[in-house]
């Protein structure tokens, strides 16, 4: 084939996936539109590259393997000695592997529960429900959606979502749905209180002291939900729920349902690389550190890229909370490295805005976007 015809084959094959990706888009109902219509094939628009799959691409999840999620209990806060531990329990995890879960945190089950349920009642209604709130406006403080990144990414994820920025400017209770509305509000303040305990943990974990990270790097200014629905896939060794990323926040707190599928990608001192499956444990929450905290840390805490797989017998239901800089404070706030006993920063200044457009600009391609700001 010549130059010439190439180039047209490529540009129409373009032309398609985009009025594709259009008309899906059109129709608001996100992947759970596509279920309800009785698919029994993934349209083209979800293919990912075979290379890209779990059960193709190394490095394979190994169910035998050197690295597990601890599961951290903050019982012992109470106590010098007890907070020493945990102190010295998250500064190993988010050292090595980047995840941890925690027990007792304060948030209670039935909390969770309530918020898992509320989540999968809307995007359960009916399509013409869901619709009103269908955006990809990032100005509303309250979008459903399916793949915030749907025209930039190479391959569609199978999984819808609701984002809601909560703080520094709370949405009116009226741009919640109404499935939502009674819950999230109480989840979040919960979440919050957790998310600045941890802060604290964290600060101590780098050495620092105890406010450190909530008072002089300014770390609580922001917190966006996500709610995600990860529709059961009829193919689903074709597409992925979510492609492999890292989070671009301070800190990620995961509340997830029993269906699993979350998965973390470690690496060793050699550089030999392993997909770990994060388990679903009962009461826990899952806890990861977002690209601004490795930033702030000078690499000391790692920001992993992670992946949820699709599956055939979902639907699975996942809470993120993504705890971030937001609105007018956003362009303002410069996060620079915090470097100690004669290091090199190893990432040049930049603002949390810079940061974020730059995510939203490459989507979900499965490359850090923390490298376009390292030294």
């Amino acid at each position: 084939m010549s130059t010439t015809a190439t180039a047209y084959a490529t540009s129409t094959a373009d032309d398609d996936r985009r009025q594709a990706l259009q008309a899906f888009d059109d129709t608001k109902a996100g992947v759970k539109g596509l279920v309800d219509a009785g698919v029994t094939a993934v349209p083209a628009i979800f293919h990912h590259p075979p290379d890209s799959l779990p059960l193709y691409a190394p490095p394979q999840l190994h169910h035998e393997h050197r690295f597990t999620i601890p599961v951290i209990d903050l019982a012992g806060l109470g106590t010098p000695s007890g907070r020493a531990s945990v102190v010295g329990a998250v500064r190993a995890a988010t050292e090595t592997v980047g995840f941890f879960q925690v027990v007792n945190h304060g948030v209670p089950e039935a909390a969770m529960s309530e918020m898992l349920a509320a989540v999968r009642c809307f995007h359960e209604e009916p399509a013409d429900a869901r619709a009103p709130y269908y955006s990809r406006d990032h100005g509303r403080r309250v979008r459903y959606t399916s793949n915030f990144d749907l025209f930039q990414s190479p391959a569609a994820n199978w999984r819808d979502s609701v984002y809601i920025d909560m703080t520094p400017d709370p949405p009116a209770p009226e741009e919640i749905p109404p499935a939502l509305r009674s819950v999230v509000p109480e989840y979040e303040r919960l979440a919050r209180q957790l998310y600045h305990e941890l802060l604290e943990l964290l600060s101590e974990a780098l050495g620092l002291r105890r406010g450190h990270l909530k008072k002089d790097a300014g770390c609580l200014d922001g917190l966006n939900l996500a709610a995600h629905y990860y529709p059961a896939c009829p193919e689903p060794h074709l597409t992925m729920g979510t492609t492999r990323h890292s989070d671009p926040s301070f800190l990620t707190v995961l509340l997830q349902d029993a269906v699993g599928g979350l998965q973390v990608l470690v690496e060793d001192d050699g550089g030999s690389a392993e997909w770990i499956e994060v388990p679903a444990v009962p009461g826990a929450l899952v806890v990861n550190i977002g690209d601004y905290l490795q930033l702030l840390s000078n690499d000391r805490f790692k920001s992993v890229e992670h992946r949820v797989v699709a599956n055939g017998a979902g639907p699975r239901v996942s809470v993120a909370c993504f705890f971030r800089t937001y609105g007018a404070a956003a362009s303002m706030r410069v996060l620079q490295p915090i470097v100690t006993g004669g290091d090199r920063a190893r990432y040049k200044s930049a603002t949390v805005e810079e940061l974020l457009r730059h995510y939203r600009a490459k989507g979900l391609d499965g490359t850090s976007a923390l490298d376009h700001f390292r030294l």
